[in-house]
């Protein structure tokens, strides 16, 4: 068994609230949680209007199949127009760790 760990560390554009900053997190959270069946949440960053960090987590029997998971949930937040990805961290731990 295999989990695998992502980190997203954001630059929200023209936001000047923290409820504004919500409508724009909660839908990339959403999505990801939809389209790739991670779980997925806001887990920093919660004080700052113009600033977030998402977290997420998939488990798996298969190294590659969570890579490509991985690296399809990495495209779809650095694709959106609406955020900057300033870093992502990845971590892939084994039953064995």
């Amino acid at each position: 068994m295999y989990v695998g760990t992502l980190s997203f560390d954001l630059l929200l554009g023209d936001v000047h609230s923290l409820k504004e900053k919500r409508s724009l997190v909660r839908p990339i959270v959403a999505e990801l949680q939809r389209r790739y069946a991670v779980s997925a949440a806001e887990t920093g960053s919660q004080d700052l209007h113009r600033r977030a960090e998402i977290g997420l987590a998939m488990v798996s029997g298969d190294t590659g199949h969570l890579a490509d998971v991985l690296d399809r949930c990495e495209r779809l937040v650095a694709g959106r127009p609406e955020v900057e990805l300033l870093s992502v961290r990845r971590r892939l731990h084994s039953d064995e760790d």
